[in-house]
C-alpha cells in the first residue's frame, strides 16, 4: 500500500477528485494548507505599507491506494492538476506498512 500526497492549486480539487474516482479511488482526504516555495506571492499595500504575501493557499490531498493503482493515481493527479504555470504543486509517495478500518477491523488493502 502507498500513501500519495499531492499539493495542488485550490481550484483544481474537483477535477482531481473526479479523475481519481474514475480510476477506482474510493476516498481521499483534502486539507487547506499554506505553502511557501518558488511561487512568489503578490505584493500588497496595507495602510500605505507595502508587503509581500509569503504563504499561498493550496490544497493537500492524501490518498491511500494499493500498490497496483499508484501509477494511475500519479498520472491522474498530474494530468488534472497541471496548468503549466509555476505553483502547480508536487506529489509525494510514501509506503504504508499497515492500515486498519476501525469500524470493521479489516486490515491491509481490505481496509482501504
Amino acid at each position: 500500500m502507498k500513501l500519495v500526497i499531492a499539493i495542488i492549486k485550490p481550484f483544481k480539487l474537483d477535477e482531481v477528485r473526479e479523475a481519481l474516482t474514475q480510476i477506482g479511488v474510493q476516498g481521499l482526504t483534502a486539507t487547506e494548507v499554506k505553502v511557501f516555495g518558488r511561487q512568489k506571492g503578490p505584493t500588497e499595500i496595507y495602510r500605505r505599507a507595502e508587503y509581500t504575501v509569503s504563504f499561498l493557499p493550496k490544497i493537500k490531498i492524501e490518498v491511500a491506494v494499493p500498490h497496483s493503482l499508484v501509477d494511475q493515481v500519479l498520472e491522474a493527479i498530474q494530468r488534472t492538476a497541471h496548468t503549466g504555470r509555476i505553483g502547480d504543486g508536487k506529489i509525494f509517495v510514501h509506503d504504508i506498512t499497515q492500515a486498519v478500518r476501525i469500524r470493521t477491523g479489516e486490515t491491509g488493502s481490505d481496509a482501504l
